[in-house]
Order: C-alpha cells, then structure tokens, then sequence
C-alpha cells in the first residue's frame, strides 16, 4: 500500500480499533527490544535508539525530551525563508571589513611591535554580525523597541571596520587602533582594544572582554527589562537582548551560573548567538569531542530553545543524498580537533579522512577539487542562508530563551599562518603569502605592489556596498553599537530636610549602622519623587540584615507573580512575591545580584529611566567575589549604591575567618570611579546617601558608592556642630568628632566605623594618664588618599600649593596620631606618608577568628586599650613620657601581649 493509504485507512479506524492497534504495536516493540536486550545487551538498545533518533531527525522530528540531537543544523534546507537581502552585496561587505579588521591589527603592530590585536576572532563572526546587523539589530532611532547588544569583546576590530564604512570612523581613526593615550595621527580618535563604555562613552555599552561576564550580564538586562515592564516604569516592548561570544567562554563559571535563570523566568526577549569556532587561545576547545553537541545538552538541560547551525550549503545536496545515515554517523564520529584539520588543511584532507568508507566514498565520487575544497570551509556560521533562518526562528520564538550555536572556522579567510590553526588567537601580523591570499580569496582589488603596506580599502561612499549598509541600518533604527545617554540628570532627590531626622541620633537607643541604613531605605522607599525608581537587590540575606519588613512592605519581584500561600502568612512580615515587586531577591548568588545592580544601575542610559539600584550584601562575598563585575561596572559608568552589610573583621562576631571582612575597603581602591565610605553613625551615612543622590541622578556623575554597615550596636549621637563643617568632612573622608577638653601631652585619634566608639573609649583611658585625645572620624581613606595624590601631583607637575584636606585639618592639632580601622593596615596607612608626624595604624591583618567582639578586638589588637598604648607608645617615642608608663597602662588595663602577630597566627 502506498503512505496515503495508510495514513487513510488509520484515520478511518474506530477509537476502540485504535486503541487496539497501539496496543499491539506497544508490544511489537517491546517484544522486539527484549529481543535485543537479552541476546545483545544494553549497549546495542542504546545504539538502536541513537539509530532512531537520527532517522526522525532526517525527517525533521526533534524529540522535545532529547538533550541533544544529531549533529546537523536544527532547521532543515525546506524549512529555510527566503533570504530578504543580497547575498552578493552582503558578501563583499563581509570581505571588505575582514580585510579591514585584520589591516587594522596588522598596521598598528607594524607601527608598534606587540601593541596587541585579535584578527582571527572577527575573521571567523563576520556573516554572524553581517546577517545579524542587516536584518536584525535595532538601533537606537528604534525607541523602546531597540535592542541592547553585547559584542564578542575580541572581536572589536570588526566592529571598527564596519564603523568605517558607515562613515563613523575615518582612517586616521583606525590608525590609532590601541593608542588611546598618543594617538600617532592626531587628526584622528585612540579606538580603545575591546568594548570599554568608559573610553568611548558614545560607541560602546557594555564591557565584554572579561570572559563569562557579557553573557551573565545579558541574562540579567533582559530580566530587568522585563522588571522595568512588569512594574510599569516601561511601557512593554519587543525589544531584545543579544548577546555574541565564544564557545570557548563556557568554561568560565559566569557564562553558565544563570541560564537556569533565564529560563525559569522565560526570557523570550534574550538571544545567546555562540561564535563555536571551536577553538580557544591555546588549541581547539574541545579536541576529543564536539563543543557545539556539549553546549546542546547543557542549554536544553537548562531549558533553552537551541539551533544548532552547524553545516554550510555546500553540504545539503551530500546530506539529501544520504538515504541511509552514513554520512550522519559520520558526522556523529567527528571530532573537533579532526574538524579544525579539514578548515586548515584542506579538501584532500577531507577526501581521505572523513570519507573514509566504501558508502562514504560514494557519496563524493563526482566531486571536483575545488568543491571539496569548498566543503572545508562550508560552516552553517559563514552561511547567510542558514544563519538568516536561525535568527527569524529565535527572534520569533515564544516562551524560552534561544542560543544559536553557529559553526565556524577561526581566521577565515586569512590565509595559512591564521586559518583553523592554533595560533590563530594569537596571530597579530599577517605575512605576505598570508596578505596575498587573504586578498585573492576575500576579493579585495589591491594590487601585489600595495600589499606591503596593508592598506585599507573602501569601496567610496556612493558605492552599491555602503548605500546598502547604511540603508538596512536606517531601516532597523540607527547605528548598533552607539550608546546614548537617554538621562542626563536632574531628577529631584531628597534634600537635607528628608534626612533630618537621622541627623539627630538615635535618642540613646543602641542601634546599628545596617538598622539605620534600612530606617532611610524604608523612608526613601516611600518618598513621592524617587521611591518607586529605587531597586533594592538582596543575596538572599534580607533577614540578616533585619530587612524582612520590606518584604512586605513592597514585596519581591516575580514574573509569575505568588501561586501559593506563604507560611506567614497574616504576619507583618509576609513573605510576598508580585509581579509589581520592588525587591530583587536573587537566591545565593552576589555575581547574579552584581549583575542585576549593573542592569539597574545603567538604565539611566539605555532607556531614560534613571533607576536607583541599594545592592546590600554580606561583605565579606562582595568585592572580594564579584571584583571582576564591580570593575565592569565602573566601566559602563554604573551608577547606585553597594552596601557591604555584616562588615568589619571584629565586628561580625562568631562567624569566623571566611565571613570576616577586613579587606574589602582595600578592594574598592581599584575602581577610579567608585567612592568608598565606612561610616560610624546614621548622620554620617544620611549625608553620604544624600549626596550620592545628589551627585548621580540630580547631577548626572558617572560614579557608584561602596559603602560598609555593620550589625554592632551602640548609641549614636547627633551630628556634632558646626554642621557644615562636619559634612564637608564627612564627604570629604575626615571630621573632627570629639575636642579633647583637658590638658597635657595631645594625641589624635582616628577611628573609622565601629572602631570610633574604641577610639572615644581610648581617649578616656588616655585621661587617665594625664593626655588628652582628641577624636576624629575617618569615613573615607580612599577619599583622602585620592585627594593627597592629587595634591601631591599638582605641587609636582603644576606648581600648586594645595595641601592634601587630611593635612589641612589635622595641621593645627598637636601630638601623634593613632590610626584604627576594622580593615587592614594599609587602609590607614594610605595617608602616613603626607602627615609629618608619627603615626601608628592598627588593623585587622589576618585570618578572622570565631569569638565574640572584645575577644576578637583583643587578639587583632584594636579595641581601646590598644588604642591608647599605642597613642602612649608614640608619646615615648618622642620622648614626652617615660618607658615605665607602659608598663604601668599594661598593668590597669589587663593587656597581656603575644609576641607572634595576629596575621601569623
């Protein structure tokens, strides 16, 4: 009978007749397994259905529970659209900037041997960008419904190239490729190595270079779009996220931690496209097997939409032929590093490796040369046809997030030292042989007497190629990348009278500095003007940090919204999720978190909406474990405030050496852009808020606040008088708390934190002794420290006479000073240098200990006897009290010294 007939004579049969049939078809096949399974064992049922598996996909039937899938291209030639544009056109732009990129690289290396420069990375994405920027891409003329694009960072060049055509970037531009500090032609701009926001404010958005951190960053944006959405501070739109990397970039923890994310939450708005060039910096990225099939089952494990685009054209009329799966299963036999030897190698490679059976050979008897040859190089990632299909299904796909997975050859197109090789990566210049059939093969018309000079070529602004590129970017919305900041300042932030109140203290209630932060959260949570732009993020330790109330208050953010009823429910702390919730409550993760305070942080750019990200987190696994992502975020000019809760190595008692932070302070030194405040009480910590506020979203500055709380309670007094005064000096990094009123030998205290409550308690004991101490609060070393830099390179290099703010305030006090901070050494000792005094820092060097705050303070030798031996140690020092004094202070004050440091013990 032929198919129709039993299609139709099935459709004819009765329920009960169907059912009957299934039955014994159910058996037959069971039957026929036992069969297999009992004379041939398990491993030949296991190849009997991979068998199985390859024929439905011959047909176009992908199993939905299957976690990988033949290695063929997920969309079939006959489910291919029409290409919408001119290949041909397309082609030769493709050429024409993989020549540029690569004489891009290659002239500034011959201008500055070892200036750097990838050429291989964009040889092998070019078709990926070219179909994608083309067709897909919108730019920013597109509104809201524009799309947010991170680039695979080593692939700059490409994207300069193409911006050279669009008319963005002149020649003397690409000339100071990696000179951004002595451009060599100065009619032109330094273009910056990778996408770096911070240097070329008006091209790039996001920072991608540090492998792993563009695509955990791309998972969040397209999460905090839908946040933006869902909350009603952005109208809904059809907007996207792409994000293009590698797939050697897989290995880094950050590239896969959140797909699971992206997924649960069902981020049809974000498209991962993986340039699987199948190799990495030092050789293939998988050898022993296939990347793209591993990067498969770990997408759809996740719950990912994925197309595979592994085969070129040039492949289908092979694969239509193959009626009985020998090609298949030898496609399924390949390796990765036996694939990267065809790319380099060649078609007679080819012939007798890969077809290496009687079937095989078959298959390619009428081939050419030449079109074996062309098999080499035929990769779904350099085929428009192919890849135009995977980007109309992902941009259409509903429901889940897509990754395409599109197969290419590193340094296409770049002749024999570069192409598939393993030093591809590292390829800089290319040699004449190189240059000449890079030329020939990518069709660019510069003769053989021009080629030692690499010059770039540009087919002129009226030509077919760049009328095209200009007109499809017109169509799709504008120049991609370009960033434009949409919010440039002037939002109404709370004044002074908004934080009143905090000025005040806490009326001789003992409170900590995390007790007040989330006092002022709460309140600003509430304010008409800012209150719903503010983002609390939370690592899963809103408890901790006595925050729960505002879990109610205004709820967490779910897309879902709450499908069940909390336990606590009735309480004034219920726990509540909303599709309107404000709280990001990310679970354990501070990498997640860090990203969502980037997302947030950088809205303000993207689409206007000047959102107020308050990241409060455990300390501790802040900048010590996203350091990566808070430099990425001072790149992109994030702004908002990271709150370091549970701070302070003594202060956190009983938690012990890993939870202990006394480090982190000494972090937030490495990001210029990132102001660092370890403030002591609320009135200190009101002013830092108020002018963060101030400065970030009224004034528009590109900077973000570090900012430690601690969970140590005590009383906190009101702002001292004169008022401005103190909140310059708190803004400033140093104020002065406590006058000492007595006479006698003068020391100066300085105590940052937690540790000004010892440094007071120190300057009582010191009366004791006839000395008078007087207090001041440090709130910010790295603010002092920048400022006597400052200071020091204008006297050296301008001839100014300004002095560092810390030496202008102490220099009419007298003694010496002590300096304590719950934090390392070198904190204070940050401004030793510019006082001309003695000077003691005590810190808390070393590994953190379980016990309670006195012992800790004790064994890191920082609490206020400490303090003061050490204030009466300076004074001996300088001959203004004799040795026997200590030994006397010692005695009162119960200190019994361990000769070994903390830091050694």
């Amino acid at each position: 009978m032929r198919a129709e007939e039993l299609i139709q004579a099935r459709q004819s049969l009765s329920p009960e007749e169907a059912a009957l049939l299934e039955k014994r078809e159910n058996q037959e096949w069971r039957e026929s397994l036992e069969y297999v399974l009992k004379t041939a064992g398990p491993e030949r049922v296991e190849a009997l259905l991979d068998y199985l598996d390859q024929y439905l996909y011959l047909q176009g039937i992908v199993l939905g529970n299957r976690l990988s899938t033949p290695y063929l291209n997920t969309l079939p030639k006959e489910k291919e659209p029409p290409y919408p544009g001119d290949l041909e056109l397309e082609e030769r732009i493709a050429n024409i900037l993989r020549w540029n990129a690569a004489a891009m690289v290659t002239r500034a290396n011959k201008r500055v041997d070892g200036i750097g420069g990838h050429v291989s990375t964009y040889a092998s994405i070019a078709e990926i960008y070219e179909v994608a920027l083309n067709h897909f891409l919108r730019g920013p003329e597109a509104g809201l419904d524009r799309d947010l694009v991170f680039f695979q960072g080593h692939s700059s060049p490409g994207i300069y190239a193409r911006a050279f055509l669009e008319g963005r970037l002149s020649e003397a531009d690409l000339e100071n490729f990696r000179r951004e500090v002595h451009p060599p032609v100065p009619e032109g701009r330094g273009l910056s190595s990778y996408p770096h926001p911070w240097l070329m404010p008006d091209f790039w958005e996001f920072p991608t270079v540090s492998m792993g951190l563009g695509p955990i960053q791309a998972i969040y944006q397209a999460r905090f779009m839908r946040y933006l959405e869902d909350r009603g501070l952005k109208p809904k739109s059809s907007a996207k996220v792409w994000a293009f990397l590698g797939d050697g970039e897989h290995d880094e923890p950050e590239t896969v931690g959140a797909l699971h994310l992206a997924a649960r939450e069902g981020l049809d708005n974000l498209i991962f496209v993986v340039n699987c060039n199948l190799q990495r910096l030092d050789g293939p990225v998988r050898g022993n097997s296939k990347i793209i099939q591993e990067l498969e089952r770990l997408y759809r494990g996740a719950g990912w939409n994925v197309i595979k685009v592994v085969w070129g054209s040039a492949w289908d009329r092979l694969i239509a032929k193959d009626k009985e799966g020998h090609l298949l299963r030898r496609f399924e036999a390949l390796v990765d590093g036996e694939s990267q030897r065809y790319a380099a190698f060649g078609g007679k490679e080819l012939k007798e490796r890969f077809f290496n059976t009687p079937e095989l050979k078959a298959l390619i008897q009428d081939l050419t040369d030449e079109e074996l040859d062309e098999l080499t190089k035929s990769r779904g990632g350099h085929d428009p046809q192919k890849l135009f299909a995977a980007f109309k299904a992902a941009v259409e796909h509903k429901g889940r997030p897509t990754v395409i997975l599109a197969r290419t050859i590193k340094g296409y197109g770049m002749g024999p030292t570069a192409m598939a090789k393993n030093v591809a990566h590292q390829v800089k210049k290319l040699s004449l042989e190189d240059l000449k059939e890079a030329r020939d093969f990518l069709k660019i018309p510069i003769p053989d007497e021009k080629l030692p000079e690499v010059p770039y070529y540009h087919p002129g602004p009226d030509s077919p190629e760049v009328r095209y590129l200009l007109e499809r970017r017109r169509a799709l919305g504008g120049f991609v990348p370009e960033r434009r900041v949409r919010f440039q300042g002037g939002l109404e932030v709370p004044k002074e009278e908004f934080f009143q109140e905090f000025y005040e203290g806490s009326g001789g209630r003992e409170i900590s500095t995390t007790m007040a932060f989330v006092r002022m959260l709460t309140k600003l949570l509430r304010h008409k003007g800012v209150g719903r732009l503010i983002v609390p993020i939370v690592p899963d330790e809103a408890r901790t940090f006595g925050m729960e109330a505002l879990i109610a208050q205004v709820g967490i953010y779910s897309p879902q919204g709450q499908l069940y009823i909390p336990v606590d429910e009735g309480t004034l702390t219920a726990y509540k999720e909303s599709r309107q919730g404000q709280i990001l409550e990310e679970g354990i993760t501070e990498a997640g978190a860090m990203a969502d305070f980037i997302a947030a942080g950088t809205a303000y750019a993207h689409w206007g909406i000047p959102t107020i990200p308050f990241f409060i987190l455990y300390s501790m696994f802040g900048l010590q474990r996203v350091g990566d992502l808070v430099w990425a975020a001072a790149d992109q000019r994030t702004r908002g405030f990271i709150l370091g809760a549970t701070a302070g190595r003594t202060t956190l008692m009983g938690e012990g050496l890993q939870h202990q932070d006394g480090q982190s302070h000494v972090y937030a030194l490495a990001a210029p852009n990132l102001l660092a405040y370890d403030p002591a009480y609320a009135y200190e910590l009101a002013v830092i808020l108020e002018d963060g506020l101030r400065r970030m979203y009224e004034v528009g500055e590109d900077v973000f606040y570090y900012i430690t709380i601690e969970n140590e309670n005590y009383v906190h007094p009101p702002m001292p008088e004169p008022r401005a005064e103190v909140k310059e000096g708190i803004l400033r990094g140093l104020y002065l708390f406590r006058r000492a009123e007595g006479k006698g030998h003068r020391v100066q205290l300085l105590g940052s934190g937690p540790l000004l409550p010892e440094a007071v308690k120190a300057a009582g004991l010191l009366e004791e002794f006839g000395v008078a101490a007087d207090v001041w609060s440090v709130t910010s070393y790295k603010a002092l420290y920048l400022d006597a830099l400052e200071a020091e390179r204008e006297r050296r290099l301008l001839g100014r006479a300004r002095r560092p703010f810390v030496v202008e305030r102490l220099s009419a006090t007298e003694g010496p000073i002590v300096a304590v901070s719950d934090y390392l050494k070198a904190l204070p000792n940050l401004i030793r240098g510019y006082l001309d005094r003695p000077f003691c820092s005590l810190g808390t060097d070393g590994f953190g200990r379980s016990d309670t705050r006195e012992a800790l303070r004790d064994f890191f030798e920082v609490d206020a006897r400490h303090i003061a031996l050490a204030a009466l140690g300076l004074l001996v020092e300088e001959g203004k009290l004799e040795g026997e004094v200590l030994d006397r202070a010692k005695a009162a004050w119960g200190l019994e010294l361990n000769e070994v440091p903390p830091w050694k013990r």
